[in-house]
């Protein structure tokens, strides 16, 4: 029995020693498929084929060409890493991130590559070209700040756009100095090529927002910022412009109910509270103003009428409407020159004015 005992004992410990000898050799197998896999990218640019480096520049350029940077950058930075002295990797890796205006990688890059290859005239041509591009960006940020955004537009076309064509950085800049010129339209489309490459650029959603906002088209504004609070419900900017949007035309409504249910005191509130929301909105003010007129002129106050019709002719000088209502406010206040100068001027506009004014 005893005997019996041990070779059972035996058999079970020389089962546990096989078992663990196949485990081992299993956990061995796969870090070392894991090995392969993982170092696939990296063994395919070894030792200085010139092959293998013609086969991955090629990939680099493909993916350059469809501006897909970050697989670029990838493969440069694992055959780097497999061969530190492939110096035509560092070269394009300095490349792709000057075009990005990656200012002191690319730098680092460019110097790497000067060290294998020293007085390599492109490379060095190159690293200029990254010194004026980076100086011109802060330039323009500095001249955006001060407000001269003319110039600054300048340096951020002729220099840092040239050098460094994917700078999303110098792009954003450009469409908040449109913005800032009031050339909405511009803002609009440069923020829509940004879009095209990164249509969830929250930056991008939010400029083109606002350009539309001052453009006055403002349910295509709300949609831009809709997108963006989709994508993040917390960004303050977008918050801030959004529920801004929402209440200026609240107001609008309000006032032009009360209009329309003869409350002609409230709706001077309720024009003069969305004229207050923002006053920079020239676009969509001028109609405030002339509604706000209107109103101003049916209850008899003309003084604050013609001040109203002015601030719209301000505006639009075009605005015909607004130039036969302020001249009925100077009717009220007994400005019957300058009624007769405003409704004479009105009626050789339109013929249905004409048509309307009658003159002795």
């Amino acid at each position: 029995m005893l005997k019996n005992l041990s070779l059972s004992l035996s058999w079970a410990f020389n089962s546990m020693a096989w078992r663990g000898l196949v485990y081992t050799v299993f956990i061995l197998h796969f870090v070392l498929v894991c090995q392969f896999l993982l170092l696939q990218p990296l063994v395919s640019a070894l030792d200085g084929k010139a092959g293998n480096a013609a086969e991955l520049f090629e990939r680099v350029s493909q993916s350059i060409k469809v501006k897909r940077y970050s697989e670029a950058l990838n493969d440069l930075n694992a055959a780097i890493e497999a061969d530190p002295a492939l110096s035509e990797a560092y070269f394009r890796r300095a490349s792709v991130l000057r075009q990005l205006c990656r200012y002191e990688e690319s730098e680092k890059s460019y110097k790497k590559f000067l060290e294998l290859k020293p007085g390599n005239s492109v490379a060095e041509k190159e690293l200029s070209q990254l010194h004026q591009a980076q100086s011109a960006l802060e330039t323009a940020f500095s001249l955006f700040d001060s407000g001269d955004y003319t110039k600054a537009l300048e340096y951020v076309d002729k220099v840092v756009l040239v050098f460094s064509p994917e700078c999303s950085k110098a792009k954003l800049l450009k469409v908040k100095l449109l913005s800032a010129a009031k050339d909405y339209s511009s803002a609009v489309s440069e923020s829509g090529f940004i879009l095209k490459e990164d249509e969830n650029n929250l930056e991008a959603l939010l400029l083109r927002g606002r350009a539309y906002y001052y453009l006055a088209d403002h349910d295509v504004a709300q949609r831009h910022y809709q997108k963006g609070l989709r994508l993040d419900p917390e960004h303050s900017e977008l918050k801030k412009a959004y529920f801004g949007l929402k209440n200026l035309l609240k107001k609008t409504k309000s006032a032009e109910d009360n209009v329309n249910k003869g409350k002609l005191r409230l709706a001077v509130e309720d024009y003069n509270g969305a004229l207050a929301l923002d006053p920079n909105h020239l676009a969509y003010n001028v109609h405030l103003h002339l509604g706000l007129c209107k109103v101003l002129v049916k209850l008899g106050r003309g003084k604050d009428a013609l001040s109203s019709c002015s601030e719209a002719l301000n505006i639009d000088g075009e605005l015909l409407e607004a130039l036969v209502q302020r001249g009925e406010a100077k009717l009220l206040t007994e400005d019957w020159e300058g009624a007769v100068e405003d409704l004479k001027s009105a009626a050789q506009k339109s013929p249905q004015v004409n048509h309307n004014i009658k003159f002795g």
